[in-house]
């Protein structure tokens, strides 16, 4: 079962080099990795095609553009959507544009089959746009190509910090349920689920620690979607489909508002009757890895930022609204 003191113990390892801490040997990483490209290949019997371009502007409205930009893997592009309005960048971005009654600019560098290794080259080209926030989804790639834990925390800690430096607000889906997968049988499976798992909550304790919050999509990507696989994965069962980013979207939205300070206090309060809290952020990195769309963010507790078992979180499960239409909001 993952603990608080293992996604510490990686988050800590990254930031001061520590080894190549790892969930799964490299023989079961070498398995994960062929079934996967063997299901994308059988199942579909050809690949998906390319992600849409969603960029452009999203809304009207007084003030200049917000500028959001969508950094990571293939589950930030939206591969297997086929119009840009159904991809995750264009559908936050409607949503965004229609909470802060401004227009706002959306720029995508998130690329499919990017590595965490990939995110500085991403991060070049996203601050050309001069980003006010980012959203950040990557690790299902680390987990089936061998990519030290380590590594991988260490890499995005930098990559947050450098958009935290330019002024940029980060929020971070964590790593995706790769047990959620129906191609990959059991026990892969069952590993695929707990390396998904460890790697998200070791995730949340770096970006937190970096300046950023994150947002669970393990639980999104899960139980959810393990439900209804046939209307939210798209024809790979790999990707989701436009429901399933849909329901990634609602999850995210919230916590990109929250960190851009959109919402009236009332909406910002913390909501003790669904389970909102303050914690060390250890522990709600791991409670995030379990539960839908929790967003884990910085908090103070009596003035201070850490505790005994070190930086406060706060803890928020945030209310989804309703995503308006992207295709209406686009400027064409």
């Amino acid at each position: 079962m993952l603990s608080a003191r293992t996604a510490r113990r990686i988050a800590t390892a990254a930031a001061y080099g520590g080894g190549g801490l790892s969930v799964l040997g490299a023989s079961v990483y070498g398995l994960l990795r062929l079934q996967a490209s063997v299901a994308r290949r059988t199942i579909t019997g050809r690949p998906l095609g390319g992600p849409p371009d969603p960029d452009g502007i999203y809304g009207t409205g007084e003030g200049p553009p917000i500028s959001f930009v969508v950094i990571g893997d293939s589950a930030a592009a939206g591969y297997g959507v086929e119009s840009p309005e159904e991809t995750p960048g264009a559908l936050l971005a409607a949503g965004l544009a229609e909470i802060a009654h401004r227009p706002v600019a959306l720029t995508t560098v998130a690329q499919v089959g990017a590595q965490t290794t990939d995110l500085a080259d991403q991060i070049d080209k996203a601050l050309v746009a001069a980003p006010d926030v980012a959203l950040m989804i990557v690790g299902g790639n680390d987990i089936t190509h061998q990519v030290r834990l380590t590594d991988s925390v260490r890499l995005l800690d930098e990559a947050v910090r450098r958009l935290r430096d330019a002024g940029c607000e980060v929020v971070a889906g964590t790593c995706p349920d790769l047990g959620t997968i129906r191609p990959i049988r059991p026990p892969l499976r069952w590993l695929a689920r707990r390396a998904s798992r460890q790697l998200a909550a070791a995730q949340t304790v770096a970006v937190i620690e970096a300046g950023g919050r994150t947002v669970s999509l393990g639980s999104i990507l899960g139980p959810e979607f393990e439900a209804a696989p046939g209307e939210l994965f798209s024809e790979d069962q790999f990707h989701p489909s436009s429901a399933g980013y849909a329901h990634a979207a609602a999850a995210a939205l919230p916590s990109l508002v929250g960190a851009l300070g959109l919402w009236a206090a009332d909406e910002d309060r913390p909501e003790h009757v669904r389970g909102d809290s303050v914690l060390p952020v250890s522990i709600a990195a791991v409670a995030a890895a379990d539960h839908a769309g929790t967003e884990v963010a910085a908090a103070t507790v009596a003035g201070h930022s850490r505790g005994p078992r070190g930086r406060w979180a706060q803890v928020r499960n945030r209310r989804r609204r309703p995503l308006p239409d992207a295709a209406e909001a686009h400027q064409m």
